[in-house]
């Protein structure tokens, strides 16, 4: 079966590749979940939007990964969360509520699966997060998680 990356798939290839692979894995696990779509002549041109979007989110090289990975480190982000009395939350924080946060805190868009934490963050505080922004380059994020 021929199909269509739209999102990156580990083992496979990233958003935009055309890939062939068993008619099972990608009837019952890439099609459902939104990583692929079925190849087709109209398809090519899917193809073309999506490299050229990632063209524009991807960093271009190191001096631009360090850019961003200042801008990063010097953000001041305020996460608000729903919380009980003594500070514990109700659930954690996610790392796509820490992509979301920097984004409204004026920083860059950021993938959420290149947003680590050393442990789940269940309660207000400052906590940190690593983000992956280039291959060899990583920001240090400072979260301050508030009740909200």
């Amino acid at each position: 079966m021929k199909l269509i990356l739209t999102q990156e798939v580990s083992g496979l290839g990233s958003a935009g590749d055309i890939v062939e692979v068993k008619d099972g894995y990608g009837r019952n696990f890439l099609m459902p979940r939104g990583l692929a779509v079925a190849w087709t002549k109209g398809g090519e041109k899917q193809v073309v939007q999506i490299k050229r979007a990632r063209k524009v989110r991807e960093i271009r090289d190191n001096a631009h990964a360090n850019e961003v990975k200042q801008a990063l480190e010097s953000l001041a982000v305020l996460l608000a969360v729903n919380a009980g009395e003594n500070g514990k939350l109700f659930g954690s924080v996610t790392t796509g509520d820490i992509a979301n946060a920097v984004k409204a805190a004026g920083g860059p868009v950021l993938d959420k699966r290149k947003i680590h934490t050393s442990s789940p963050i269940k309660a207000v505080g400052k906590h940190t997060a690593k983000v992956d922004v280039h291959p060899g380059v990583v920001a240090t994020v400072t979260l301050q998680v508030v009740k909200g």
